[in-house]
């Protein structure tokens, strides 16, 4: 089976939000992904993007937005609406709605809901969410966010003890895309690599770099 291609992913959270146009042009053309992290005060304690202002967004790349809300099957068709007046109709089935398995009540319904809406659909665990929960859904998912971090903030320490997750999601789906978010540099990613994960997502790392160019690329071990 051919192993899946490395694909970098950086967080905009980190990036200025009164200039964010210009913050995800400045990244764009290094990445293969946008990382939208989207929370509602509720499912974790930080308010960022709503639809609204994710279909204010342009961008040339696909976007992966990260959905940290409660009850995310009620508010699917808006995203997908965001989305799609981000990156147009051909970018948008090659961008992702990434749900929490810990917020959603039926979580197969709601990746089989993303797929009919026309997107990608990934299911994020939390750190101390065992990859248990994903029986019946694991065939499904285009992508697994495993995070390595507590959701709902930026710049936080990376939980390595969560490698041992990837390494056991990547043991049963060789081909399937595994994604890590929280605390990523140009060491952490090594470790993550190593364990089998294959998208990075990284925010400060980037967005504080003198060189983003440079951390992009740094990432693509």
């Amino acid at each position: 089976m051919t192993p899946p291609k490395i694909l970098i992913a950086p967080s905009i959270l980190s990036a200025d939000f009164g200039r964010i146009n210009e913050e995800i042009a400045s990244v764009e053309r290094f990445s293969d992904l946008i990382h939208v992290d989207v929370m509602d005060g509720h499912f974790v304690p930080n308010i960022t993007f709503g639809p609204g202002q994710i279909g204010k967004m342009r961008s040339k790349k696909p976007f992966d937005v990260h959905l940290m809300i409660e009850h995310p099957e009620k508010y699917l068709r808006q995203f997908v609406e965001g989305v799609k007046k981000a990156v147009g109709e051909e970018l948008a089935a090659q961008s992702y709605l990434v749900v929490h398995a810990e917020a959603a009540e039926d979580i197969v319904a709601v990746v089989r809901a993303i797929h009919d809406f026309g997107m990608k659909a990934g299911v994020a665990l939390n750190p101390d969410t065992p990859a248990s929960v994903l029986e019946g859904v694991l065939d499904e998912v285009d992508m697994v966010l495993c995070m390595t971090v507590n959701p709902g903030f930026g710049g936080q320490q990376f939980i390595d003890s969560v490698m041992s997750k990837v390494a056991n999601l990547r043991s049963r789906k060789p081909e399937l895309n595994i994604e890590v978010d929280g605390g990523i540099n140009g060491e952490t990613v090594k470790l993550a690599r190593e364990a089998g994960a294959n998208v990075f997502v990284a925010g400060n790392y980037v967005f504080g770099a003198a060189d983003r160019e440079a951390a992009l690329e740094s990432l693509r071990v």
